[in-house]
């Protein structure tokens, strides 16, 4: 395999992501489905399916692979219980829990957002 460039563009924005604390938050949690996730999870435990089920157009793959993800990241938590037939519950960490406010207040900007573009009729 040949040798990894230290100045290389991917490296460089590596860096950066670990020493920039916003890109690094924004990694965390950015991408199509891991807020969506974390925000149906604010009520408390959910099972697979149930987390599945409130979130319309997600793949159990995809779920399955982000759920990983913010576990791998501390994010959720993923409970693991001993019955017949076996049951998994997720829920958020604490520190997930920190960004409940942060994501409400970014729905409300989206939403001010939307009525802007739309109420000035205005296109893409």
């Amino acid at each position: 395999m040949g040798k990894i460039k230290e100045n290389s563009t991917n490296n460089i924005n590596k860096k950066y992501i670990q020493e920039c604390d916003l890109s690094y938050a924004v990694c965390r949690i950015g991408g199509r489905w891991k807020l969506l996730i974390l925000n149906r999870l604010k009520d408390g435990k959910l099972r697979f399916s149930e987390v599945r089920d409130r979130i319309c157009g997600i793949t159990e793959r995809m779920l399955t692979l982000q759920l990983r993800e913010l576990e791998k990241e501390a994010l959720v938590k993923r409970t693991v219980h001993a019955q017949v037939p076996p049951r998994v519950d997720y829920e958020l960490t604490d520190i997930a829990r920190e960004l409940i406010p942060i994501w409400e207040e970014l729905e409300k900007w989206g939403n001010k957002h939307k009525e802007l573009l739309h109420g000035n009729n205005h296109e893409n």
